[in-house]
Formats: structure tokens, C-alpha cells, sequence
């Protein structure tokens, strides 16, 4: 972490923050990031359940920028195995030159890893919902719906008919206590179907995140691969 990056890496390094959206843009990088705010952004764009960005506070005194730092190394560095040492956070909160590029290359590395780590197919296997009638023979089930069902289109006759409103909570107290045990369980069915749905959702667009995280360390890669050869095509 205290060694000094050449050239290449530098630029490299730079090219990598540069794709990352920082809610500041990089200008002096030294002075960008001596708060620790654009770490934890950094860290956030790769994995966001682990930074809550509202906890660090953009500081121009020194106090201020220790702490956020310190809390860094608690609560999300400590989660990549990474740590900056506490002579190293005092240097970057006194802007000091050349101290936080070897840390961001380090925080890279240490990103890179987790990343490689995380199972992309960990998707929640779908289950099946019991709606509590299992026991019971199937014709059964199919007689009690279909009472429900005559029951929830005479019941909207009705209503059409009067031309008033019923609403549900009247419209359980007043049914069959079999056939509204029914269709609570259906619902409570359908909701929980709905739930994992949307966390089917999530899951497809933290799929879609790595995969763009994916496509930005090929470019690296391949920009980086293009370098050395056109260093060896002028040697």
C-alpha cells in the first residue's frame, strides 16, 4: 500500500475511477478523496449494501475527515479484509501527494477479489406455497372454489344491483368462514408469490451490475494488453 505507483499504473488506476459516477468529479485527487467520502462511493458502486453513504460526511477539517476514515476501516473495509493504517489515513487527510493512489490501487485489488468471489448464480430458488389445503383431496378443493367463485359473482350481482359498494373486510365478515378461510390463504399466497417476484427482480439487476462491472475490468484489461504491445512494437 506504501508503494508508489509508476506511470502506467497511475493512469490505469486513473481510467478506473474515471468510470466509477462519483457524485464529485475527480479533479485533484489527492484533495478528492482526503475526506474518505468518494472511497465509500467507490466501494458503494461495487457493493451496495455495504456503505451507507448518509454516515460520511464531506469535511474540509481534519477531525472530520479522520473520522470518516476510521469509520471506513470499521465498518466496510473490514469486510473487503482490507485496512488503511492510521499513519497512512492521517497523510490522506492532510492531502498529502502520492498517499492515496496506492490505497485506491490496493482498495481495487481487494474489490476485484470479492468480486470474483461472488457466486453469480446465487439466485433464490423459487418455492412452492402451501396454501394449507394440502390434505385435502383435490375434487374437494376444486368443489370449495368453485362455491367461492359462484359466491364472489352473486355477491357482485348484488352490488351492481343496489348499486353500492361493498367493502372487503364487510364482505369477509359476511361469507362463508370456509370459504374465507380459503381466500385469505390465497391471498396471503399471492402475496408472497408477489414478494418473490421483486426479489427475483433484485436479484436480476444485481446480475445485470456485475456484468457491467465485468465489461468495465475487459476494457481494462484489453486497454492495458494494446499498451504493452505498442511498447514492444517500438522497442
Amino acid at each position: 500500500m506504501d508503494r508508489e505507483l509508476n506511470e502506467e499504473e497511475l493512469q490505469d488506476l486513473y481510467a478506473w475511477i474515471d468510470k466509477i459516477p462519483l457524485s464529485r468529479p475527480k479533479r485533484h485527487i489527492t484533495r478528492d478523496f482526503s475526506d474518505g467520502v468518494m472511497a465509500a462511493e467507490v466501494v458503494k458502486c461495487f457493493f451496495p449494501k455495504l456503505v451507507d453513504l448518509h454516515n460520511y460526511i464531506p469535511a474540509n477539517s481534519t477531525p472530520q475527515k479522520l473520522s470518516n476514515w476510521n469509520l471506513l476501516n470499521r465498518k466496510v473495509f473490514s469486510k473487503l479484509n482490507f485496512h488503511v493504517p492510521e499513519e497512512t489515513v492521517k497523510r490522506i487527510a492532510l492531502s498529502t501527494a502520492g498517499v492515496i493512489e496506492p490505497v485506491l490501487s490496493a482498495l481495487r485489488e481487494k474489490i476485484d477479489k470479492k468480486l470474483e468471489h461472488t457466486t453469480d448464480t446465487n439466485i433464490l430458488d423459487l418455492e412452492y406455497f402451501d396454501t394449507g389445503n394440502h390434505k385435502k383431496p383435490h375434487a374437494e378443493i376444486r368443489q370449495t372454489e368453485a362455491k367461492l367463485l359462484s359466491q364472489l359473482a352473486g355477491d357482485e350481482k348484488s352490488r351492481l344491483r343496489n348499486g353500492k359498494s361493498q367493502h372487503t373486510v364487510q364482505f369477509y365478515t359476511d361469507m362463508d368462514p370456509t370459504l374465507r378461510t380459503i381466500l385469505q390463504e390465497k391471498e396471503q399466497s399471492v402475496m408472497a408469490l408477489q414478494e418473490t417476484v421483486e426479489i427475483l427482480q433484485m436479484k436480476v439487476n444485481r446480475l445485470e451490475h456485475l456484468v457491467h462491472l465485468k465489461d468495465m475490468r475487459i476494457e481494462d484489461l484489453t486497454r492495458h494488453l494494446e499498451t504493452y504491445k505498442a511498447k514492444g512494437n517500438t522497442r
